[in-house]
């Protein structure tokens, strides 16, 4: 057109405009605004609301505040612009600022307005404000039309009131799927895996809406526990049948549901259908391993992932660098620290903190301190790492002096900084700090899960408090992992000759497993302390009979090219590492033997 000399009217640069904020393209917008200002359209209302969407759509939000300031002529849709602009960019602060003032200036919200204010809410977490709104369209006696409902229906899910959520839904006369997915989601994400079900089953017995891709994935969510996963293989085969075993989102929950039932095989099946894999189906793969333990597994699948030419992302480097914590895989920490700083990863807050935890549980502590000291505003979960290396050295005078400066900076300390300090404390024996920091966790109302109870009894225990000790067991949840906390007592009894205490204490535990080799083991050096060597010699035939019918224990070693190996007792498979790992077994017996101020120690060969 240009070329033919005809001059472009408005309606052409609407278009025009409209078009390149369709494809995102700034920068053929940009020139089409220089047109328009040359041409003299830019006192034009339409042309200018066209340009302010078009610039707010391509994320340029500097340059739409400055057309909607010259623009803004009292109606709705600048503002709404600015809204959507700022919640599409990920400014939602802004776009709850630009309704603020849009309310202060006496302009009216649309059913529309509403609508995306609300979903800032529901991404902000804002329940407040969102109850607000909701009073406001009440009260205002404004049209509720679907997509507000939907609106609200997400805010109160997304916010956890589950009660005004379903108040909500059954107000709508007409659900449509939208409604119903976010009815189900939200059950399933805040706990109501049954009411999830329930709603998922009602959702079948109608004609329409039929279920897609989004309601298997929020069905599949609710049934991830244990007493619900018979009705999540069911959804599995539900999921197949309507071909949608192949979308990534369908498959991802799968993946999760299987991996938290340590199912890792089905999850393996279910990854190998997939013929498009993203970073999310692969970091899946990689935290599913990594929480049930199979930390080789979870690097092997970062590293495919990355063969694959798969970008990694922050959740994923997090995690494969905690797997190598778990594994105490330092040389191989080391290259995906390297990775993480050729792709700019090192600079987010999960990537720092994992780095930190994985250099100070595999005693670098001096280089997770540098680390640390490089993040410019680390949150909660990255100074617990920084706490967690200096408790892995035993450092309690370090960890009790950052303690005092993550109050200073306005941290509430939670479960897992506590459980770093205590674990200092047991390592160090520090009786009375670990006393006053266990009283100081229960003035905070902060729950004590089984490992605070473990360290505590380990450390009361060391310093010859049996009745204590004793007193914190029986506070402590009742299952199969109080074997271990009798355990500790019964050790501690060995130590101290107490025999009543001891005996009391192994009964217990063989309640539980009454072929814990280990508690025999226990009680055996228990009769031995007090001259019980009638007892002794029935406890070794015990324990012979025990071990006879036990799978080996296992342990691992890191060796040359980043290898690790795993070896149990007795293990000859490799000449070579048995021969080095004896030689650092002697060197090390060596050490503490001279040390040590006993000269008799009463073990089990």
């Amino acid at each position: 057109m240009a070329f033919e000399y005809v001059k472009p009217n408005s309606s052409t640069f609407t278009s025009l405009v409209q078009v390149c904020a369709v494809l995102e393209d700034v920068l053929m917008g940009s020139s089409l605004h220089s047109q328009i200002i040359k041409l003299g359209y830019s006192d034009n209302v339409v042309v200018q609301t066209s340009v302010l969407g078009m610039y707010s759509s391509c994320g340029d939000l500097e340059s739409a505040r400055r057309i909607f300031e010259c623009v803004n002529n009292g109606d709705a849709v600048a503002w709404n612009t600015m809204i959507v602009g700022s919640l599409k960019n990920d400014k939602i602060g802004d776009g709850l600022m630009f309704f603020r003032n849009m309310l202060m200036s006496g302009v009216d919200p649309t059913q529309f307005t509403y609508s995306i204010v609300l979903n800032g809410c529901s991404k902000l977490g804002s329940y407040s404000l969102g109850k607000l709104i909701h009073a406001r369209i009440i009260v205002s006696d404004s049209l509720v039309d679907l997509p507000l409902d939907n609106a609200l229906l997400d805010m109160y899910c997304s916010c956890g009131d589950m009660r005004e959520a379903f108040y909500v839904f059954g107000r709508i006369h007409n659900p449509n799927l939208v409604s119903w997915n976010s009815i189900i989601s939200g059950c399933s994400e805040n706990g109501f895996g049954e009411q999830a079900m329930l709603m998922y089953r009602r959702l079948l017995r109608m004609s329409t809406p039929r279920p897609d891709e989004y309601t298997f994935s929020a069905a599949i969510s609710a049934t991830a526990e244990p007493e619900r996963f018979v009705y999540g293989k069911l959804l599995h085969g539900q999921v197949t049948k309507l071909g949608y075993e192949k979308s990534v989102f369908v498959g991802t929950t799968l993946l999760s549901m299987y991996f938290k039932n340590g199912e890792a095989e089905s999850a393996q099946k279910v990854f190998d259908v997939m013929k498009e894999r993203d970073v999310v189906l692969w970091t899946e793969m990689i935290v599913g391993h990594s929480r049930l333990g199979n930390s080789e597994f979870a690097v092997q699948f970062f590293i495919d992932m990355y063969r694959e030419k798969n970008r990694s992302d922050g959740f994923s480097m997090s995690s494969v660098l905690g797997a190598c914590s778990d594994m105490a895989m330092l040389r191989q920490g080391e290259v995906f620290h390297s990775l993480a700083i050729r792709t700019g990863l090192d600079c987010v807050m999960s990537v720092c903190g994992a780095l930190v935890d994985m250099y100070g549980k595999n005693g670098k502590y001096e280089t997770a301190e540098s680390i640390f000291s490089l993040v410019s505003n680390p949150d909660l979960k990255c100074c617990n790492s920084m706490l967690g290396a200096y408790s892995q050295h035993g450092m309690v005078e370090k960890a009790l002096s950052f303690f005092e400066q993550i109050l200073e900076n306005g941290f509430m300390p939670d479960a897992v900084t506590y459980l770093s300090l205590l674990a200092a404390c047991s390592h160090r024996g520090s009786t009375k700090e670990g006393k006053f920091l266990w009283n100081q966790m229960k003035e905070q109302s902060i729950k004590a899960g089984f490992k605070h109870y473990s360290c505590m009894v380990n450390l009361i225990s060391k310093a010859g408090l049996l009745d204590e000790a004793l007193e914190l067991i029986e506070q402590s949840h009742p299952g199969n992992n109080q074997a271990e906390l009798w355990r500790t007592l019964l050790s501690a009894c060995v130590n101290t000759r107490n025999l009543q205490m001891g005996l009391y204490a192994a009964e217990q535990i063989l309640k539980l497993d009454p072929e814990d080799t280990a508690t025999h083991i226990l009680l055996s050096n228990l009769y031995a302390v007090n001259g019980r060597w009638e007892d002794v010699a029935e406890m070794r035939r015990k324990i012979r009979g025990l071990a006879s019918s036990k799978d080996p224990g296992l342990s691992w070693i890191e060796v040359n090219n980043n290898n690790t190996q795993v070896f149990s007792s007795g293990d000859q498979s490799n000449p070579e590492i048995v021969s080095q790992a004896q030689d650092e077994l002697n060197r090390l017996k060596s050490n503490m033997l001279c040390k040590s101020s006993f000269n008799k120690l009463v073990c089990s060969n």
